[in-house]
């Protein structure tokens, strides 16, 4: 397993997101329909669901998994064998994030609102070994975004791709 460097970070204009948030159309049905505006290095795809590393990271390795459908509600809009079918690619996404970065811990959240970015996505973010117990769950917040080369997310992508590959088989 290839030990990832440090990266510098950078604290995002949180005002210049939430307005394009609002006002803009919405990122995931971007990414699933390849717009050019709304880039995205992508894991995994079925016709289920997209999986793809966040665009900001706050720790290496962070990803989102969410259904291709837009949908709002994380439990309300899907019949339970639908949840189920996209647990089941959280899961194996959280298993190939966790194993290919040695990650101490994943963290599974469902953000977004319905105001804006109301497509429905689980956040998957590994925490690295060692991180000091203040600065784990949401701590990992307040250290501003990592500056993560494309050509490192395209290998990451990559990596974390055949992992869940491997699980799949398994």
């Amino acid at each position: 397993m290839q030990m990832p460097i440090v990266f510098e970070r950078y604290e995002m204009d949180w005002d210049a997101y939430h307005r394009r948030a609002q006002t803009g159309p919405c990122f995931v049905c971007g990414i699933v329909a390849r717009n050019p505006e709304f880039p995205a290095h992508v894991i995994y795809e079925d016709q289920t669901a997209i999986v793809f590393l966040d665009k900001y990271p706050r720790v290496y390795g962070y990803t989102i998994v969410a259904p291709r459908e837009h949908r709002a509600q994380v439990t309300g809009d899907f019949a339970i064998e639908d949840f189920l079918a996209l647990q089941r690619i959280v899961h194996r996404t959280a298993e190939a994030v966790r194993q290919e970065l040695n990650a101490e811990r994943i963290y599974l959240l469902s953000l977004g609102s319905n105001q804006r970015n109301a497509h429905v996505h689980w956040h998957v973010v590994p925490l690295p070994a060692g991180v000091p117990y203040r600065e784990q769950q949401l701590g990992i917040y307040k250290k501003g975004i990592l500056k993560i080369p494309d050509e490192e997310m395209t290998a990451l992508a990559a990596r974390i791709r055949r992992r869940m590959d491997q699980l799949k088989r398994e």
